[in-house]
């Protein structure tokens, strides 16, 4: 899921260049093809539906996004997958599927704690029976923030040519769980550099198990990387398996 900073359409179209496939998607692609329905929520360019229906799956694929520019292009890639305008305060499904997932760190993009109540009473409203709820945040003890310093610069090439260069820079002080940030995009083609200020919530996962429990929801399993390994207070994830608790 791309944060709200990519509703830029010109930004939209740099967001795969900027979040290119790796062993996060492999691993959730492998749950998708195992579920006959599944919701993506924070699709962002349907990289993941995509992938999946391209794959042979044959079952329902919804991708859900609030910000139109990231589903244009993921009409682009896939015209036979659905893809809904929104998120789960808007739309609301009653035990329509199998699986859903908040990919890219998404999870974390839900800052307040009504709303990260009402997507999580979303999440487990649209949960069949035997349902669930895969997603993953940034283990806080990790403090990844810490390196998201202005001199490491990434670069990305454009669709259309050239190469767009990404700095970050976190605001001070960092206290309580909420990181807040500016992504400072720069190209030769553009006249101005696009900025975006975003927040980001870290939760440690007592906290998450609670959040969960409140929606009618129990942790299944917990990994601390895309191998499944175990969670440690190390660990730079913390991946969730959730189910709907007895």
């Amino acid at each position: 899921m791309a944060d709200r900073s990519f509703s830029d359409t010109t930004l939209a179209g740099l967001y795969d260049a900027l979040n290119p496939w790796g062993p996060s998607e492999d691993f959730y692609l492998g749950l998708v093809m195992s579920a006959q329905s599944v919701l993506d929520v924070g699709c962002g360019t349907g990289a993941l539906l995509g992938r999946a229906r391209g794959a042979g799956h044959p079952g329902r694929l919804c991708g859900l996004d609030p910000a139109a520019a990231m589903l244009v292009q993921a009409r682009r890639r896939r015209p036979d997958v659905e893809w809904v305008l929104g998120d789960l305060r808007s739309q609301r499904w009653q035990g329509a599927f199998d699986l859903v997932v908040m990919t890219g760190h998404a999870f974390q993009v839900l800052v307040g704690d009504t709303e990260l109540r009402t997507c999580l009473a979303g999440v487990r409203e649209a949960l069949a029976d035997g349902g669930r709820f895969v997603f993953e945040t940034r283990n806080p003890a990790a403090r990844a923030w810490e390196s998201w310093t202005p001199d490491r610069v990434r670069e990305v090439p454009r669709v259309d040519g050239g190469a767009v260069r990404v700095r970050h820079e976190v605001e001070p002080p960092v206290t309580g769980d909420r990181v807040t940030f500016t992504e400072t995009f720069t190209s030769p083609a553009w006249e101005h550099p696009r900025v975006s200020r975003s927040t980001l919530r870290f939760l440690a996962p007592d906290a998450l198990t609670r959040f969960l429990a409140e929606a009618g929801l129990t942790v299944a399993e917990q990994y601390g990387d895309w191998g499944r390994a175990p969670l440690t207070p190390t660990s730079a994830e913390i991946i969730t398996v959730a189910e709907i608790a007895p």
